[in-house]
């Protein structure tokens, strides 16, 4: 049975789940449509992009750690991102990082999931326009499943937003709901956060 989150709150993915080892992480959101006069052109789609930043004591030591649509997977091939949506169309996931929690190597301690908007600043973009959004945890082995964060606050103005965070904590995984705003123009500027 899926957890549904709140902004902040945690909870265990192992403890509940003895022997779960692959989690599907699952972000999604829509485009809200924009009204606009009868000849102005047709504003660009909005281009949302996911990365996961693996951590050492908090820190991302280079980057290679930043699994994203330029490096879909991880050198230690514990996390693997599974491609780039251009447009976030269509119903459910629209971009999915696959991690295989007992492949992480013992000195990476979290996971970040972040989203930014390609070239928001330059686009005149930002999570104002975007609704729907949410991540989700899915067991590997039965597809089920068992956290949703939708984040509902109004982001206006945020270029980019740290949805969520995997860590390991007494040799347990868990997951904490993030939902925080920010104005990184780029999966770099939000990468310098955890240097």
């Amino acid at each position: 049975m899926s957890v549904s989150l709140q902004k902040g709150q945690k909870v265990s993915l192992t403890k509940e789940n003895a022997g779960l080892s692959t989690v599907i992480i699952g972000l999604g959101w829509d485009e809200v449509q924009q009204k606009r006069g009868l000849f102005a052109p047709k504003p660009p789609q909005i281009d949302c992009d996911a990365s996961a930043f693996v951590l050492q004591n908090g820190h991302l030591s280079g980057k290679d750690d930043i699994v994203y649509f330029g490096n879909l997977k991880h050198s230690s091939g514990a996390i693997q991102h599974m491609g780039d949506n251009l447009t976030g169309a269509g119903a459910g996931d629209d971009e999915q990082i696959i991690v295989d929690l007992t492949r992480v190597p013992e000195y990476y301690d979290r996971i970040i999931l972040v989203v930014n908007i390609y070239q928001a600043n330059q686009r005149n973009q930002h999570f104002g326009m975007i609704k729907n959004a949410f991540i989700r945890l899915v067991d590997g082995r039965n597809n089920n499943e068992m956290c949703r964060y939708n984040l509902t606050d109004d982001y206006s103005g945020m270029t980019a937003m740290i949805f969520g965070e995997v860590y390991r904590n007494n040799n347990e995984w868990k997951f904490t709901a993030i939902g925080q705003g920010t104005t990184d123009n780029s999966i770099s500027e939000l990468a310098r956060r955890y240097n």
